[in-house]
Order: C-alpha cells, then structure tokens, then sequence
C-alpha cells in the first residue's frame, strides 16, 4: 500500500477490476461523476452536524440555565454529554459503517438526529435536554466514519483512487461549521429561542436523509465479502461487540470526569477507569471480532501515530480556542462580541488552511508545518499581556488557526491510507475519539490554570503547555517513515 505520503489518497489495497455490488458486477463509473456532486453532497451535509452542535450551544447555555433553573455547573453537561456519546459513538458507529454498510449507517444516524432535535425543542425539563444531547451526539457521530467508509467503497467501485480534495472537503465541512456555530446559536437563540438551537437540526438532518436516500449507493449484501480484501462494506452486524463498546464507554466515562476535575482531583476514579481498561483489553484479545482491533494497532504502529498526533495537536488547539477566549473577556476586558471578533483570524486561517492542505502532495509537509506553527503560536501566547496590541492578538490566533486546517486535513488522509481495508471507518471514528480526549483534557487544564478567573499568568502557562507539547509533536512527525514519500510497510 502506499504511504500516505503518495499523491492523492491510498490507493484501493485490493485489485479494482469489476467488483460485485448488490445486484452483481459494478461498471466503473464515468470520470467526470466518480465522487460528484450527488455523492458528496449528503456526505458533507452529515458530516458537518457533529462539529456544529459542537459549538452552536455555546451561546444558548445562559438562556436555558436561566429558563431551567440551573447554573453553569448543571449546564456544562449539555457540552460534556455530547463529547462522551460523540467520543464512544464515532468508533462504534465506524465499526457498524464497516460491518453493516455505510449507507444504512448514516442513514440511521441522520434519523437519530431528527429525534434528538425534536427531543430538545420539546423538551419540558432538563433531564430530557441532556437526553437530547446524548442522542444528538451518537446520530451526528454516524456521518464522518460512515463518509470516509462510503468514499473507500467508491474507490473500490470505480477503480480510482479518492482525491485529497474529495477528503479535504469533509475536513472543510467540519472547520467551517464548527466556526459558524457559535453565531448560528446565538442569531437563533436571540431570534427564535433556545430551542430553535435544537429544532434547527431537524431539517438540516431531513435534507441529509433525503440526499442519502437519493443519491448514495446502495450498501453490497451483508454477509458478502470481497475476495482478499475482507468486507467493503458490509458483515455480520451481530459481530459488533457491545460488551467492548460498554467496555470503553465506561473506561472513558470515568477518564472524562477525572479531567474535568483536575483543579481538585477525584483520585478515586482512576480505579475503576484502570479495571475497566484491563477487563477491555483482555476481552478485546479474546472476542473473534473485537470492537478495538488491538492486534492490528500493535502491527500499524503508523496508524497509532496518527491518533497520537491528532490528540496532541487537538490537546493544544482546544487549550489555545477556548482558553483564550477567555482571556480576551476576562483579562484583556473585551466584550463576547469583540472577542469573538479577535478569534475570527483563528477561523478563517483554519478554513483557508484546510483546501490547502487537501491539495498538498504528501502529508508530511502539511504536518510538519502544523506542528510549527503550533509552537510558534503557544509562544507568541507566552508574550501577550493585557496591554498588548491588537495586532499581536490577531497574528496569535491565525498561528493556531493554521494547524487546525493542515492538521486535519493531513492526518485525515493518514488514517485513510493506514487503516485496514475493511476497518476505515472503524479506524476514523478511533480519530475522532483522539480528538475529542484532546478537547477534554484542555477543558479539564484550563479549569486548573485559570481556576474562578482568567489572568495572564495562566494564560503562560497554557502557553507553556503548548510549546512543550508541540516541539515532540515536530520530532514526532518528521521521525515518523511512515510519513515519507513512497514508504512501503
């Protein structure tokens, strides 16, 4: 196979000649309509749900605590369920992509989006709000595997290899909605109401079931296999383990909490979270068709780089977005409004950096500048003060805005190209569970360096922080041989 290194995406591991769909043989497709605009367009739509329900809430959290009688300790659940059903969904729902076929996955989780909308919008109390949100991340948790799932069987199908700029879209979707997010939330819940941030998901996820329905190929027969190459696409749904996926849930669940308590750390939980870790990993060995294939990560040490480098530079970014949002309102004393405004070089830079980064040849290019620019920006961070010009802050968040869009691009060709041939979807959702720890755990050090208050002294030490993690995530990257033009594992 070729490295992601190579021109454009991995090349199919298997010989594309005529490979059987559902009804038998499948005629390559004409050049100009292999990944066209029908494909792509319910794929795109999917997949930039997750990442905007993400932060759309952001700015609905005050009105509902008001409207509910909570305050922002009970509201922070809105934001953590999501991560913790989005964190365990996104490889169970890859695993299923892989098992059961990718269509019926995305499918499913575009309807499990349109009931957790209507659960919020509806919702009469608080309990059934994080409900909704609970459901909301398992039905958005389905597109993103499901999308690189679906793209590796229209490789398969046409005999052509996905284009980097096919992937970089996805990449883009994901940025830009997360970008908009806050200002959707806000322009809906000022104009409609904090349930408008709920329903609004409604007719986003209708679209994208309609686009699926229509446009996306049917998934091939379950139980069929391709010769050679394992499944593309569909299996035994009953292999799907969900004593491992209970496993990992759990283990993540007490990790989760004992981040988000850092500032006066639950020492106790570390137990349970090394039981259930243990129970996992002997259970993994043992199941015939483990939901975590550890035998095939001990042998794609590549593959496990890539998860270490997306959750390292996540770690950094999440610590950079939202603690120096913070800063910017509580010590620099600008309002949401203006801060938000200071941030925007952060967004824009993400979303420029992504196509770029898609239409790069290689990966190891794009990574190792994000990596820099990592550095770069964690040390600029370093210099800044209350008093410091505005257009030191601006340059700040471009740096960190760079990595974001080359990053992401560039690892999501990596697990592309690493993954098993019948595990790419599997392989993607473990990606996003890499990022979504790194989110975690820059929520769970913010809380400990800030503590009540935002000041410069904790924002240098995130700072710090950024540097010390960003100088190995350099070495890491230009180390790696799986990164280099025409490596062969």
């Amino acid at each position: 196979m070729s490295d992601p290194a190579a021109a454009a995406a991995a090349t199919p591991r298997t010989a594309p000649a005529a490979p059987e769909g559902p009804d038998g043989p499948d005629r390559p497709a004409a050049p100009g309509r292999a990944f066209g605009a029908r494909l792509m367009t319910p794929l795109l739509l999917g997949s930039l749900l997750n990442p905007v329900n993400s932060t759309m809430i952001a700015t609905a959290l005050v009105a509902i605590g008001r409207d509910f009688h909570v305050g922002a300790a009970d509201t922070a659940w809105l934001i953590s369920a999501m991560y913790l059903a989005s964190a365990v969904g996104q490889p169970a729902m890859g695993r299923l992509a892989d098992r059961a076929g990718p269509r019926r996955v995305f499918v499913a989780g575009a309807s499990a989006v349109c009931a957790a909308g209507l659960i919020g919008a509806l919702a009469p109390d608080f309990a059934l709000l994080i409900v909704s949100r609970v459901v909301l991340g398992i039905g958005t948790a389905a597109a993103y595997p499901a999308a690189l799932a679906m793209l590796r069987a229209e490789s398969r199908r046409t005999g052509r290899p996905t284009p980097r700029h096919v992937l970089g879209r996805l990449s883009l979707a994901a940025l830009g909605s997360a970008a908009i997010g806050p200002t959707l939330g806000g322009l809906l819940a000022a104009t409609a109401g904090w349930r408008a941030v709920f329903a609004v998901n409604v007719p986003l996820a209708l679209l994208a079931l309609a686009g699926a329905l229509a446009w996306l190929p049917p998934d091939r027969s379950v139980g069929r296999v391709e010769t050679g190459a394992g499944h593309d696409g569909a299996g035994p749904v009953g292999a799907l383990d969900p004593l491992g996926i209970a496993l990992f849930a759990g283990a993540l669940t007490c990790t989760m909490f004992f981040l988000l308590g850092l500032a006066d750390p639950p020492w106790p939980l570390l137990a349970p979270a090394g039981v259930l870790g243990a129970v996992l990993v002997w259970w993994q060995l043992r199941h015939p068709e483990p939901f975590i294939d550890l035998r095939m990560l001990a042998r794609n040490g590549a593959l496990v780089r890539t998860y270490l480098r997306q959750g390292l530079t996540y770690l950094v970014v999440y610590c950079v977005l939202y603690g120096f949002s913070q800063w910017l309102e509580q010590a620099h004393g600008y309002s949401p409004f203006h801060a938000g405004l200071v941030m925007l070089p952060m967004s824009v830079a993400a979303a420029c950096c992504s196509p770029v980064g898609a239409r790069t040849k290689g990966v190891r290019a794009p990574l190792t500048v994000a990596a820099g620019c990592l550095a770069a920006g964690s040390a600029v961070l370093l210099l800044l003060a209350g008093s410091s010009p505005l257009l030191a802050l601006l340059c700040a968040g471009a740096l960190i805005g760079i990595p974001q869009g080359l990053a992401s691009t560039g690892n999501q060709a990596a697990v592309y190209a690493q993954a098993p041939a019948d595990g790419v979807g599997a392989a993607a959702g473990l990606q996003r569970t890499a990022q979504y720890l790194g989110a975690i755990t820059a929520a769970g050090l913010i809380g400990l360096l800030y503590g009540p208050r935002a000041s410069d002294s904790g924002l240098h030490e995130i700072a710090l922080i950024g540097i010390a993690l960003a100088l190995p995530l350099l070495a890491l990257t230009l180390a790696d041989r799986a990164l280099r033009p025409g490596h062969r594992p």
